[in-house]
């Protein structure tokens, strides 16, 4: 069982429970209602814990809403977050927060804890798939079913907070419905047109695209896990994945760009001296210049021009 999933993934458990307790004085000392934001009239203030829910949140409640990504830096990695009391005292003043869930951001949880509110609203989700915590691949903005559910939390939830607004944000949700049009028929034409390819990865960050783009990742979850949590994998593991570009298993390679190591590099390096092209794959969507559709778009024409003309993409 991938437990550290649900428990951390591959956070710091000593810096994380330093970083709760700063957290909780954070809040005693700055209140709820300390935000710029949250002083304004008419302004919902909001929270996404990653720049990707943060983004969509912000196109569904448009002006009516401010909003605070909390993970938002596409070069750090976004595994060993620390918060801060920043970060706590725009927690502890929103309205409503948007959350990954399966232990992403489990650090979210102990901040809200900390600064507690009857009346702020949570959307996790891990909760509107269904997911039991036992699910092993956390990346869920990937898996093309999770934004709709969540951009229509979204506007259930801010239309509950601004009842006066909600054909507003009723407006803003078919709209951002619609643009993710391109992207899925995006998705699709690539699986009609390509049968059978096999792809490696460092981390399962984009399995649950390369899957719906009809692609089988061969690297061993339990190799990616590792990759994932800091751990070492096995000698033998490493080695069937470096088989994979020596034999010419699989058609590319997506690369997590911000979790890397002299391990991961040296994979890397093998893959592109093997003529496997490299996809670049990331955790945070990357800025300025993306909204979460454009980003995700641009994976699969990466993905797409890799397959088609055997060219890498590392960097969006």
């Amino acid at each position: 069982m991938f437990s550290s999933v649900t428990g951390n993934h591959r956070a710091l458990v000593a810096s994380v429970a330093a970083a709760a307790a700063a957290v909780a004085l954070a809040v005693a000392g700055c209140g709820t209602g300390s935000s710029a934001a949250a002083s304004t009239p008419g302004v919902i203030n909001a929270v996404g814990a990653e720049n990707e829910y943060a983004n969509v949140l912000g196109q569904v409640g448009g002006k009516y809403v401010h909003v605070s990504a909390i993970l938002e830096n596409p070069n750090t990695d976004p595994h060993t977050f620390e918060a801060s009391a920043r970060v706590a005292q725009e927690v502890s003043s929103a309205q409503l927060i948007v959350q990954n869930g399966l232990g992403y951001d489990s650090w979210l949880n102990r901040i809200e804890s900390a600064a507690p509110s009857s009346s702020r609203k949570v959307i996790v989700a891990q909760n509107l798939l269904g997911l039991p915590d036992s699910t092993p691949n956390p990346h869920l903005w990937y898996d093309s079913r999770t934004m709709p559910a969540v951009a229509k939390a979204m506007e259930a939830d801010l239309s509950a907070i601004q009842p006066a607004h909600k054909a507003y944000f009723q407006a803003n949700l078919t709209k951002f419905d619609a643009s993710l049009t391109p992207w899925l028929d995006a998705i699709a034409k690539f699986k009609a047109a390509n049968r059978g390819l096999k792809a490696a990865s460092t981390e399962p960050v984009a399995d649950y695209l390369l899957a719906a783009m009809g692609i089988n990742n061969l690297t061993p979850f339990r190799f990616q896990a590792d990759i994932m949590n800091g751990v070492d994998p096995s000698p033998e593991d490493i080695a069937l994945e470096n088989s994979f570009f020596s034999q010419h298993q699989v058609a590319l390679f997506a690369y997590n760009q911000q979790v890397t190591s002299a391990l991961t590099a040296s994979i890397r390096e093998n893959a592109v001296k093997n003529g496997v092209p490299v996809v670049g794959v990331y955790e945070t969507m990357p800025t300025p210049g993306f909204t979460y559709q454009s980003w995700m778009l641009a994976e699969v024409t990466a993905i797409d021009k890799a397959v088609d003309s055997q060219a890498s993409t590392e960097q969006l």
